[in-house]
């Protein structure tokens, strides 16, 4: 019996473990990303907070509506679709309600809500900027937030004025984007070596 009982607990804590090496991974590839992020540790988990509590807020009190809510250093960009423009106030009012929000952009659209197949779309589209931005050698690409939006592609993130439009410039010239949204806050650019 007792010969039985180690193999069975092996089986039964085997799978539970394997587990475990995707949340260490997940931890080990955030960590990595935290390294090279111009936020303090303490702001770019504050931000994740705030994109949870919005997405709860969200799928609570706007049902049928597409929004998106993306936070950075704690300034919020709406996107996405509703049907109204009263909607789109109190979307805009609820979320500058989280605890710790500094500002909101407002990009919600007055529109039926996006078709899969756009928002397939625009996820190609992040990715192809995000790719382009890799090894650019102009500024990192862990300092920029790339968002899609029918066709609308907006930046965020902590940049001096000349990563931005660095930034801007890839973005502009990918394939498949109409447009493009700076919505940056902006550093001091780093004084010139003599």
């Amino acid at each position: 019996m007792r010969r039985l009982v180690v193999p069975l607990a092996l089986a039964a804590v085997l799978p539970l473990l394997s587990g475990c090496f995707g949340v260490a991974a997940t931890g080990i590839g955030a960590a990595a990303l935290m390294v090279d992020d111009r936020r303090t540790t303490g702001i770019y988990i504050e931000d994740e907070n705030i994109e949870w509590k919005a997405l709860a807020l969200l799928q609570r009190d706007f049902k049928g509506s597409h929004v998106n809510a993306t936070s950075y250093n704690r300034r919020v960009l709406l996107t996405g679709e509703v049907s109204t423009e009263d909607t789109r106030k109190a979307v805009e009012e609820a979320i500058r309600g989280i605890p710790s929000v500094r500002e909101v952009t407002n990009e919600i659209a007055i529109a039926g809500n996006s078709s899969f197949t756009s928002r397939g779309n625009d996820s190609l589209i992040t990715t192809n900027v995000k790719a382009r931005m890799v090894g650019n050698g102009k500024f990192s690409p862990n300092h920029v937030k790339v968002v899609t939006e029918a066709g609308t592609v907006y930046l965020m993130g902590l940049v001096t004025p000349a990563e931005g439009e660095a930034a801007v410039d890839i973005a502009r010239s990918t394939s498949g984007v109409a447009r493009v949204v700076k919505a940056f806050e902006y550093l001091p650019e780093p004084p010139r070596k003599p």
